[in-house]
This record gives C-alpha cells, structure tokens and sequence, in this order.
C-alpha cells in the first residue's frame, strides 16, 4: 500500500517536471488537482504576506520606518494649520469600533501581497508553462518582468504626486474649513490611486504586445499618435479618484511618454521584422504565384543488404 503511493506520487512529481514531461501532458482532472495545488500555495504565499504586513505596520525594520508610517507620510506632509488638531501631531480619524485594526489588516495584506509577488507568480508561471513553447515562455518571463516593473514605476509615481494632489485640494476654502480625514476614506483614496497607476502603466506594454503578434503596426500607431494621447488625458481625467490637476496630468505625462517609448519599440521592431523578410528566398516571389518549392516526387532508400539478409531467415528454415 505505501509503495504504490509511494509510486502515485513519483508518477505525479514527474507529471510536473519539465525535464520528464516538457509538453505537459496532463488529463482533465490532473490539469484540475495541479491547479488546486499551485493555488493553495499561490494563497499560503499570500497569508503569509498579509501576517508580515499586519507585523510591520507598527514596527519599524531597522532604518526602513513602519508600513503604517510609510502610508501616512503623504497625509503628514499637508501643512498643520490644515489638519485637524495638527499642532498636536500627525493622526487619522477612526470612527467605527476596530476601524483601525481592519485598515491594518488591508492595508498588510495588500503590502503583503505585492512583497511576496515572486512567490505567488511563480506559481501562476509554473502552471502555465508546460503548455507553452520555449519561445513563448521567453516571451511571457520578458513582459512579466516588465509589467512587474512598470506597474511598481506606477505605483512610486503615484505616491509621490499624493502630498501634492492633498494640498491643492484641501487648499480650497481654507479660511473656513479644517480637514479631518477618516481614517478608512483616506487609506482607499492611498490604495486606490496607486493600484490605478500601476494598472495604467501597463497599457503601453499592451500596445508592445499587440505589436509583437502582428496586430498593431507602426504606421497604424503613427497615425493614431494624436488621438491615442488625446484619450490618455481623458482616461487619466475619469481614472484618478481625486480629480486634481496634479493626479492627472501626473498620470497622463508619464502614459504619454511610456506610449511613445511603446511606438519606437513598434517602429523598431517592424523595421527588423521586414529586413529579415527581405532576406528571405521568397520574398520576391509575387503574390498571385505559387512559391517554387520542388513537387518531384523521391524515393525511399532500399533497405541495406544487412537488414535484408536478417529478415529472410524464415525463408531459409
């Protein structure tokens, strides 16, 4: 009984190995149990993402200041005579019973999770990358890499327009407002403008892509420049939650500049893709000929005269 689990398990370990079974053959309910397997240690990774994030929310990692620190700098940096009570320090409003402990709870698990991406992508990758061709797992790591990067270039950007975006708001009506800033509206209005930052700055890479497949080419992407910038400032209009000119012209530059960078790479890239397609031995045959390729029929090689004489043997018995 233990051997043959034993054996059930080896069978299943090499199912998985790429070495063992490089194109991924799985049945349906295989397919089923390896999902459920990297999911569960794609949220293991997760959990324990949130529980340090809970952790370090009030505690400080040597010279790197507490997460919840970290989140209320921009709120600290508004001026004191604009802060409720601010002469007496830099605090949030709670005003529902454990307020706080749930907003250290989201906001340790949302740090959490971006901190322990590697693991839980990793995950993701390994479940799709036997199905995929070597190729196309060069491709996929490469844009995964850059999406990675770019969505926490977004990320940064966002935090540091946040102090601006705060003060040119709350600047209005001055002489007879004093803002007190819940606690709970203030970490969604945080979290909220860095993931839309992040997530935006994944739309140049999506031009690249299309671009690569053969779906979008530099001439269509030269010609639609204007319009494409055009809807980037309207989408960085409706997509910044604060509607302040300093979130959205933020956004909007730096899209415009990564969709030019995307553009150039276009522009690049269909330049070698038609070079090598000129270099071909058909590229100047024409469009309504068949391509010359050889329809003499050949033959196949007698079998030698070794394996001829082992196979009439019977003859001879």
């Amino acid at each position: 009984m233990a051997d043959a689990a034993s054996s059930s398990r080896r069978d299943r370990r090499r199912k998985r190995s790429r070495r063992h079974n490089p194109d991924g053959t799985m049945t349906l309910i295989e397919h089923i149990y390896e999902f459920r397997r990297r999911l569960g240690y794609a949220l293991l990774a997760v959990v324990a993402g949130g529980i340090f994030g809970f952790i370090w929310f009030n505690t400080h990692l040597g010279p790197i200041p507490s997460l919840g620190h970290i989140v209320n700098e921009p709120y600290c940096a508004i001026p004191a005579d604009r802060r409720l009570n601010g002469a007496q320090g830099c605090y949030l409003l709670q005003t529902v019973p454990f307020e706080a402990l749930m907003i250290q709870l989201k906001v340790g698990v949302a740090a959490g999770a971006v901190l322990t991406s590697p693991l839980w992508l990793y995950q993701l990758w390994a479940f799709i990358a036997p199905g995929l061709y070597s190729k196309e797992r060069k491709y996929a790591l490469t844009f995964v890499g850059f999406a990675s990067a770019l969505f926490v270039a977004g990320a940064v950007l966002a935090y540091l327009l946040i102090p601006h975006a705060l003060a040119l708001l709350m600047g209005f009506g001055s002489d007879f407002f004093v803002t007190g800033l819940t606690a709970d509206k203030y970490i969604s209005f945080v979290l909220s403008l860095l993931v839309i930052f992040g997530v935006s700055f994944e739309l140049p890479l999506l031009i690249v892509m299309l671009n690569f497949v053969g779906v979008l080419k530099y001439p269509q992407l030269k010609k639609w420049r204007r319009g494409i910038i055009f809807l980037l400032f309207v989408f960085a209009a409706f997509a910044t939650p604060g509607s302040d000119p300093f979130s959205m012209l933020g956004l909007a530059g730096a899209l415009t500049v990564l969709n030019e960078i995307a553009i150039q790479i276009a522009r690049v890239h269909d330049r070698r893709k038609e070079r090598a397609a000129s270099e071909s031995e058909w590229a100047n045959v024409p469009d309504d000929q068949p391509a010359p390729f050889d329809y003499t029929p050949t033959k196949i090689d007698e079998e030698p005269a070794e394996k001829a004489g082992h196979g009439s043997t019977d003859d001879v018995t």
